[in-house]
């Protein structure tokens, strides 16, 4: 029906929508139609001009701006299936390696120039290469949990060339 047809009944009016974090949501006490229309209209505007996934921009605003020490700390905690030589293992290689280097730098300006610069600042100390290949993976483990969280567009490993561990073939002596 046009407008002038619509019913100018004495009731105030309500409206129902869904908020960006998709619950309905009903607001009520409009005197007249054009004044609930005026309120969905900038309800719809509001939500077209936040953030694709509110649920994202808030992952983004509590991860992006937290230290690589706090993430990894966090993301340690949630490793339930680390036996106690691996978790000894993976303090050792954050509080050595990867903490010196990594610990201050905010997880949202990860990019692959950072982890190169890693590896490098790594062969430069004369780690060994068993040792750099445990430490990329466990950073490359820490890197792709936050890039399934929404923190980088672009996973900051690609390009990355690991760096190459090959052991030899061990062979015990017998008497």
């Amino acid at each position: 029906h046009p407008r002038s047809r619509w019913s100018k009944c004495p009731h105030t009016y309500k409206i129902r929508y869904r908020s960006a974090a998709g619950k309905q949501v009903e607001e009520s006490g409009f005197a007249t139609q054009d004044d609930a229309i005026g309120r969905l209209t900038d309800v719809y505007k509001a939500k077209k001009a936040a953030p694709r996934g509110q649920a994202k921009a808030e992952r983004l605003a509590r991860y992006g701006a937290m230290r690589f020490s706090e993430y990894a700390t966090e993301w340690k905690a949630g490793q339930r299936d680390l036996g106690p030589a691996s978790v000894r293992h993976l303090d050792s290689l954050l509080e050595h390696h990867m903490l010196p280097l990594l610990g201050s730098r905010r997880m949202s300006t990860f990019d692959s120039r950072v982890v190169e610069g890693f590896i490098r600042s790594m062969e430069r100390a004369g780690v060994g290469l068993a040792t750099q290949a445990n430490a990329f993976d466990k950073l490359k483990a820490i890197l792709l949990d936050a890039h399934r969280l929404g923190l980088f567009d672009d996973h900051p490993l690609t390009g990355v060339k690991p760096p190459q561990y090959d052991p030899k073939r061990a062979v015990i002596p017998s008497p």
